[in-house]
């Protein structure tokens, strides 16, 4: 099969998995999507999400039916069909064990490519509804791919999964895009340290700012 015929059958495999995935992982929840409108018709940028839960990706997914990229664990391509499947979704893999430097160039090639990359600025899943302090790795790619930010606010991802009880709970849940951040502008090939600490803080602040805004939605405040 050709490159180019196995990319439309990623496509074409896209629309209806993301399709199920999205309806699986929304409609129990009743999450309400407010923004979409913001989320990047065209070109590459990086979606820059809270995350809380598994269920993060499939709530991003719902803004947008552009395909958004994302990194998985290596291991999972590995196997017949589930590594497709993976690829189909979006999905490109990563060595876990620190030693594969590929993801950051794949990662800059998806962007110039013009696609979304998802990226979870807080690293590993959080709990609680307070931002952590942000890893550089999205407002670094920003800079050096020169394309925006989407924050993304995900309210209720976590209670599903909470306490003792290993079966989900249905909650209410709300997904809030916030307005593309723009990087600045860079000399030289070379990323400034000071020009991603200040990307990184801007982000911290509006994505913690659309987290208190997406409870008191969800909540009814």
């Amino acid at each position: 099969m050709t490159d180019t015929a196995s990319s439309r059958g990623h496509l074409i495999f896209y629309r209806y998995a993301r399709a199920i995935v999205v309806w699986v992982c929304t409609r129990p929840w009743r999450v309400r999507v407010i923004g979409s409108e913001r989320v990047p018709a065209s070109g590459g940028f990086v979606f820059a999400p809270s995350h809380r839960s598994m269920l993060d990706i499939p709530w991003v997914a719902a803004t947008t039916r552009r395909r958004i990229r994302f990194m998985g664990k290596a291991s999972l391509f590995r196997v017949p069909l589930l590594g497709w499947a993976f690829s189909a979704l979006g999905g490109f893999p990563v060595e876990r064990d620190g030693t594969d430097r590929g993801p950051l160039r794949d990662s800059l090639a998806i962007l110039k490519n013009g696609e979304p990359l998802a990226v979870y600025p807080e690293g590993t899943r959080q709990h609680g509804r307070e931002i952590q302090p942000l890893q550089a790795g999205a407002a670094y790619l920003a800079i050096k791919a020169g394309v925006p930010i989407v924050p993304v606010a995900l309210a209720g991802s976590e209670e599903p999964f909470r306490g003792r009880n290993r079966l989900p709970r249905f909650g209410r849940g709300v997904v809030l895009v916030g307005e593309p951040i723009y990087p600045p502008a860079r000399t030289g090939a070379v990323v400034k340290r000071e020009l991603v600490d200040q990307l990184s803080a801007q982000l911290r602040i509006e994505l913690q700012k659309l987290f208190d805004e997406a409870y008191a939605l969800r909540d009814g405040r």
